[in-house]
C-alpha cells in the first residue's frame, strides 16, 4: 500500500465531504471517509470478480440474514493493510479503536446469519464465484441497553450516518408484484474482499420501495396519511429483521419479505444469464442456487413461474431446470421449527406463485403413485397438506442436494428428522461442516494470540488454511510456550476489565 496515497485521498474525502481533517473528524466521518478510499481501492478488482463471476459457473446465496459485522476492520484485515492503516491515523493522533463505536450491520440474529457471512467470506478467500442475495434491512436486529439488570431494546438505526460499504445500483432495481401490491426492490452491493486474493464477492441486498412515493390528489385533499401510504407499506417489507408474526399483519409481513428477495434475486440471476448467454436452457449448468434455511424456498416456485409465465417455458422443463438449480441447507433437527405456511394466506399474498406451488405438489403426487406408495405416505410428505404449505418438504422435493451443518446433525437429519425423505432420496443428502471463519474470530479479534501462533508455526499460513493448526499439537506440554499463552490470555482479560470499568464502572478481577 502507498501510505502517501492512501492518506492524501483519505484527507482530500474528508475535506470535501465534511470540511474535516484527520486530526479533528468526528469517529463516524473518519470511518466514512475511511471506508471510500478502501473502496476506491478495491474498485478495479471488484468489477474484475463481477465479470469473472458470470463468465463461470456461478453459486448464489440466498438468506434471509446476513450478520456481517463491522466491515472495516474485517476488509482492511482482508486486504492485508491494518497495521499500515493503523499506524498512519497514529501518525496524526487517531487510531483504528477510534471505529469502535460506528454501528454493525445486523442483518440477522445470530448463527444463521453469522454463517452466511462467514459462508461468503470463505468463499472469497478461496476464489469462489459466489455471490449472495438478501435484504437491506432499514433497522437491524436491535441496539441492546442493560436498564436495571434487564435487557432493553431500541430501534438499530445502523444507516443513520450512511452507508459507505455500499453502492446502490439503482440500474438493476426490478418489480416485485404481490396479490394487493407492487413495489419496487433496489439493490445495494457490499464487497467481500478475499483474504489474500483479488477476488471480490458481492452481497447483494435489497431495498423495498414504492413505486408512486406519494399521491398528490390525496394529499391536495387534506388525506396527509393516505398521501404516502403506498410509500410506508413498501418501505415496511424492508424495515424491521423478522417482525412479530404472532398475528396475521405479522405473519403476511414476513411471507412479503421472503418472497421480496426471493424474487428480486431470482429476476436479477435470470437477467443476468440472459445477457450473458441469451437462452435459460442452459441454467443449470452455470447457475446454482443455495437456499439458506427454509425462507428462501418461495424461490423454487417463483423461478419455475418466471420460466414459464415470463419465458414460454412448459411446467415440466421448468421443473427440471428448477431441479438442477437449487440446493437446500437445513438447520434443524425440530419439525416443529420447519417453516410451514397457511394455504390461504399464501394464495392471498403470492396467488400466481400459490398456482405454481399446487402444479409443484401435483407433480410430487404423480411421482409418488410412479413410485407404487400408498396414499398415507404421500400425504405424510406432500408439499401441500393440512391447508399448509410446508417449505423444508418443497425444498427436498425438489432441490438436486439437501445439506445439514454437521456431521452429527446431517446424520440426525437422515435417520429421524428426514428420515422418510432420505429414504426416498438418499443420493441427495450431503454434510456441509459450516463453521467460522478464523479470519474475524481469531486474526482480527485476537492479534496477541494470533501473533503467538504465527510465531510459532513459521507463516501466517493458518489465516487461510485452518488445518495447519494441527502443528500446534507439539506444543502441548511446552512449558514456555504454554506461559506464553497463559500471559497473552491475562492480557486480554485486562483488557477486559479495564472496558468493563470505563462503560459501566465496575471492578471486576480479571
Amino acid at each position: 500500500m502507498n501510505k502517501e496515497l492512501f492518506y492524501s485521498e483519505l484527507s482530500k474525502d474528508l475535506k470535501k465531504k465534511f470540511g474535516a481533517d484527520v486530526e479533528n473528524a468526528l469517529p463516524w466521518q473518519l470511518h466514512e471517509s475511511l471506508s471510500a478510499t478502501v473502496m476506491e481501492l478495491i474498485d478495479g478488482d471488484w468489477e474484475n470478480s463481477r465479470k469473472a463471476h458470470l463468465d463461470s459457473r456461478r453459486a448464489c446465496y440466498l438468506s434471509m440474514e446476513f450478520l456481517m459485522g463491522r466491515a472495516v476492520y474485517n476488509n482492511l484485515l482482508c486486504l492485508g493493510i491494518t497495521d499500515e492503516v493503523d499506524e498512519l491515523l497514529k501518525a496524526h493522533g487517531r487510531s483504528l479503536n477510534d471505529l469502535e463505536e460506528i454501528e454493525d450491520a445486523a442483518l440477522g440474529n445470530g448463527g444463521l446469519g453469522r454463517l452466511a457471512a462467514c459462508f461468503l467470506d470463505s468463499a472469497a478467500a478461496h476464489d469462489l464465484p459466489l455471490d449472495g442475495y438478501g435484504i437491506r434491512y432499514k433497522y437491524g436486529l436491535f441496539k441492546q441497553k442493560i436498564v436495571d439488570g434487564f435487557q432493553k431494546e431500541e430501534a438499530d438505526n445502523w444507516t443513520k450516518y450512511g452507508d459507505p460499504w455500499s453502492k446502490r445500483c439503482e440500474n438493476d432495481k426490478v418489480i416485485v408484484k404481490y396479490g394487493d401490491q407492487t413495489v419496487y426492490a433496489v439493490p445495494y452491493d457490499m464487497p467481500v474482499i478475499g483474504f489474500g486474493t483479488k477476488n471480490v464477492g458481492t452481497l447483494r441486498l435489497w431495498q423495498a420501495e414504492s413505486v408512486e412515493d406519494f399521491d398528490f390528489a390525496q394529499f391536495d385533499c387534506g388525506n396527509y396519511d393516505g398521501a404516502v401510504k403506498a410509500k410506508n407499506d413498501a418501505e415496511n417489507i424492508s424495515k424491521v429483521l423478522y417482525p412479530n408474526d404472532n398475528c396475521e399483519e405479522g405473519k403476511i409481513l414476513r411471507l412479503k419479505q421472503e418472497y421480496f428477495f426471493s424474487s428480486a434475486s431470482v429476476t436479477d440471476i435470470i437477467k443476468k444469464h440472459l445477457a450473458k448467454f441469451g437462452t435459460l436452457d442452459n441454467l443449470g449448468d452455470f447457475i446454482t442456487i443455495q437456499l439458506n434455511d427454509t425462507h428462501p424456498v418461495i424461490a423454487v416456485p417463483e423461478l419455475i413461474r418466471q420460466l414459464c409465465a415470463e419465458h414460454g417455458y412448459d411446467f415440466d422443463k421448468a421443473f427440471e431446470i428448477a431441479h438442477k438449480v437449487f440446493n437446500y441447507t437445513n438447520h434443524t433437527i425440530m419439525a416443529e421449527a420447519l417453516e410451514k405456511w397457511d394455504c390461504r394466506i399464501v394464495e392471498k399474498v403470492v396467488p400466481e406463485v400459490y398456482t405454481y406451488i399446487l402444479m409443484i405438489n401435483e407433480r410430487f403426487i404423480k411421482d409418488m403413485y410412479a413410485l407404487k406408495k400408498d396414499r398415507e405416505y404421500i400425504s405424510k410428505l406432500s408439499p401441500v397438506g393440512d391447508g399448509m404449505v410446508k417449505m423444508a418438504f418443497m425444498a427436498i422435493y425438489v432441490s438436486s442436494y439437501i445439506n445439514g451443518v454437521a456431521a452429527i446433525h446431517t446424520e440426525i437429519l437422515k435417520k429421524d428428522a428426514l428420515k422418510d425423505w432420505y429414504e426416498l432420496y438418499p443420493e441427495r443428502f450431503q454434510n456441509k461442516t459450516n463453521g467460522i471463519t478464523q479470519r474475524r474470530w481469531l486474526a482480527l479479534c485476537n492479534p496477541e494470540l494470533s501473533a503467538l501462533i504465527t510465531k510459532l508455526l513459521g507463516n501466517a499460513d493458518w489465516v487461510k488454511n485452518l488445518d495447519e493448526l494441527k502443528k500446534l499439537e507439539k506444543y502441548a506440554d511446552d512449558e514456555a510456550v504454554l506461559n506464553e499463552f497463559m500471559a497473552v490470555k491475562e492480557a486480554q482479560k485486562n483488557r477486559l476489565a479495564a472496558f468493563v470499568k470505563e462503560h459501566d464502572g465496575v471492578d471486576i478481577d480479571p
